[in-house]
């Protein structure tokens, strides 16, 4: 299957690859989260009881109350009317004028030349006179009757009612009257004018006269009424139903009003917006090109960045299938259960499966994610309390992690996350300003701890399963491998002593030098440990083992060479059986290579056998990494300078530039992607690291020496 995988990558290309797990990683989480953001329902009708407490999941604007809350603004504002003040002193001086032209008249009248007028006549002149007033003014129009009162009237009695009703006019006219009310004050200065010592026979024509002078004194603004009711309108808010708000609580009767919300906000509507779902599509989108920017630019060995995306795509889905479940179960409590969620969780096994950069991103995508998980219908976009409290506990687990070294640090990472858990409850319990009674607060501390504890113990129940699924050589592993009580390295250092001592001397300088090139150096120490297992075999064989006698002395070289080549065979099916991973067993097939056995190649052509060289090499494959690769040279190196006489700087430099150098022109080098500059540190370090061991000592003394 993971050939077939690796074929079927290397076909396409690691982006096309990446892409491709990505979107389908995005299409399930967006399967798992849309019930998450989809909008609540329920199959409610105007006079039913409600199933539930609902409360609004969104602010939106009430546009029926609000309009109708403007209307009643405007109708409170009563219209605004204009009071002219000059139509009384006005129409005063038109009675007056009236009455002064009838005087004029009758003055007209009385001289000689016009003594011979009939009554008519005199009528008419008295018309003449007053058109010009009475034609401008519908309201002060008179009767014959009425002006031939006023022809009648002495000039006392004219000026007694002129005054008269100049007076009850202006009286009158005073006040506020309205076009509605007119007819009031006509009726109003009648009964005033009644009232009067007016001559009989001029009343009639005072009350016509006072009743015509009556007009509106206040006028509707229209443009002052419109823009003060426009004022109140816009001063009105609109209204809302806010987030959380509760619109009907459960068992109440749902009456038209609560409907009429409850529909507004979409809970009786069948049909979700899909605006949510947008928003989530676009949500997740934002994720994936966040994963896909960092495993572009992740620079590790191809087999490991699959092996990274596959491990970090699973521990994410695992994670929001695991909120998934925790969220069913929230809904039977009152209390916000998500703080159970082990906020370590996901960040501890990326942490200790892949790296830091990762475990930061799948943190935060985590996290991000618990915020829609978890949302309650009332909460904003993100429930922002689960997400830090996410956040928190894994970068808390991320920054005690830099050094894991056995599981016990996990746990002691678990008492961290623990503390920062309790102490992030205690903020959330502080922040929300209310009041807990002790069952609950007893809760959120026993959920805080809990996280904690399960971070820790998920990290080490499932990391076994992804290291076994995936064949990832986790540090923690490593450091597991190199301890000497494994059954392997016990079997090396019982049956071949000198091989275990050569093994650790080895490992001391392969570590060195990858450290040195920025290659795993770890990974190069326990590998060193194990890479000459395959000699357990026939410990007696290699040299390092014997005790004075050579075996190979009586054996051909053909079959000397069959001996020496098999323990990296050996080696690789002893580690096979013992389940070793396969970082280990590569090293232990590579560490030769497909070099050549000189010294058997020449001790069979000196028998003068004819010889077929690829008999005399290592099966291999060639070194595949850089750590492979540095072990091949150290492995040679340490043997070589052990056997020297008397080795010193210059003479360890020559040797191991020797080595180096036979092994670039016998292309073991060509299918790693080791540099030639690299290769140049590497002989340095050697140098340094052989030096330190091989160091001239200070010649003491005959008798310091028989003390010492």
């Amino acid at each position: 299957m993971k050939k077939r995988l690796k074929s079927f990558i290397d076909l396409m290309g690691f982006r096309s690859f990446l892409v491709i797990v990505l979107v389908m990683t995005g299409l399930v989480q967006f399967g798992l989260m849309l019930d998450n953001v989809r909008g609540v329902t329920y199959d409610i009708s105007m006079g039913s009881l409600a199933p539930e407490t609902i409360r609004a999941a969104k602010t939106i604007e009430d546009t029926e109350k609000t309009e109708q809350e403007r209307i009643n603004a405007e109708s409170d504002i009563t219209e605004i009317y204009d009071f002219n003040q000059e139509i009384a002193g006005q129409k005063a001086d038109l009675i007056k004028l009236l009455f002064d032209l009838t005087i004029e008249t009758q003055k007209e009248i009385a001289l000689e030349e016009n003594a011979t007028l009939s009554q008519d006549e005199k009528l008419e002149l008295l018309k003449d006179k007053l058109n010009s007033v009475t034609d401008k003014q519908n309201t002060l129009s008179l009767t014959d009757d009425e002006l031939k009162a006023l022809l009648a009237a002495s000039e006392s009695q004219l000026i007694s009612t002129r005054n008269i009703l100049v007076d009850r006019t202006k009286e009158v006219l005073s006040e506020s009257i309205r076009k509605e009310n007119i007819a009031t004050a006509r009726t109003n200065i009648e009964s005033i004018i009644r009232s009067t010592t007016i001559d009989n026979s001029l009343l009639s024509t005072a009350i016509a006269l006072g009743r015509g002078s009556i007009v509106e004194t206040e006028v509707l603004n229209e443009e002052k009424t419109t823009i003060a009711r426009q004022q109140a309108r816009n001063a009105v808010e609109p209204t809302k139903i806010l987030q959380g708000q509760i619109i009907v609580l459960e068992g109440e009767m749902i009456d038209r009003e609560k409907y009429r919300q409850l529909e507004l906000l979409g809970f009786v509507d069948s049909q979700s917006s899909l605006k949510p779902i947008g928003g989530l599509a676009i949500f997740i989108v934002l994720q994936m090109v966040f994963v896909f920017i960092l495993f572009d630019r992740l620079t590790v060995q191809f087999k490991e960045k699959v092996n990274y995306l596959l491990v970090v795509v699973m521990i994410y889905i695992s994670a929001i299938v695991i909120m998934k479940l925790v969220n069913i179960v929230s809904d039977d409590f009152d209390v916000v259960v998500a703080f159970i969620f082990p906020t370590a969780m996901v960040t501890m096994l990326v942490r200790l499966l892949t790296d830091d950069r990762l475990a930061s991103l799948v943190t935060l995508l985590v996290a991000s994610s618990a915020g829609i998980v978890f949302q309650e219908n009332y909460a904003a976009v993100l429930q922002m309390d689960i997400a830090l409290y996410i956040l928190f506990g894994g970068f808390a687990s991320l920054f005690f992690m830099r050094s894991v070294e056995k599981r016990s640090h996990i746990l002691q990472a678990s008492t961290v996350v623990m503390a920062v858990n309790l102490v992030f409850i205690a903020f959330y319990l502080l922040m929300t300003q209310s009041d807990y009674v002790l069952s609950e607060i007893a809760f959120y501390v026993s959920a805080g701890i809990i996280s904690g504890l399960l971070s820790g113990a998920l990290t080490m129940g499932l990391l076994p399963f992804f290291e076994s699924l995936f064949g990832i050589l986790s540090t923690m592993r490593l450091i597991e491998l190199s301890n000497p009580n494994h059954p392997l390295l016990k079997k090396i250092l019982t049956e071949t002593p000198g091989t275990y001592h050569h093994s650790v001397m080895v490992a001391n300088l392969a570590e060195a030098a990858c450290e040195a090139i920025d290659a795993d150096g770890l990974l190069a120490r326990v590998g060193c440990y194990y890479h000459d297992v395959g000699k357990t075999r026939r410990p007696a064989f290699f040299i390092e083992n014997q005790m004075g006698i050579n075996p190979h002395d009586s054996l051909s070289p053909d079959a000397s060479a069959d001996i020496i080549i098999g323990h990296t065979t050996d080696g690789a099916e002893l580690l096979r059986q013992h389940k070793m991973p396969q970082e280990i067993i590569d090293i232990a097939l590579q560490h030769h290579g497909t070099s050549l056995l000189k010294f058997f190649l020449h001790k069979a052509k000196e028998e003068g056998k004819t010889v077929n060289e690829a008999d005399f090499r290592y099966p291999g494959p060639k070194p595949q990494t850089k750590e492979a690769a540095i072990i091949s040279i150290a492995d040679s190196v340490e043997a070589a300078v052990r056997s020297m006489k008397e080795p010193n700087a210059e003479k360890i430099q020559k040797l191991i530039q020797s080595i180096i150098q036979d092994r670039v022109q016998d292309d073991q080098f060509d299918e790693c992607d080791i540099s030639l500059k690299e290769l140049k540190i590497i002989e340095d370090v050697l140098c340094e690291t052989l030096n330190g061991i091989f160091h001239t000592r200070i010649e003491y003394p005959k008798e310091k020496q028989e003390e010492l």
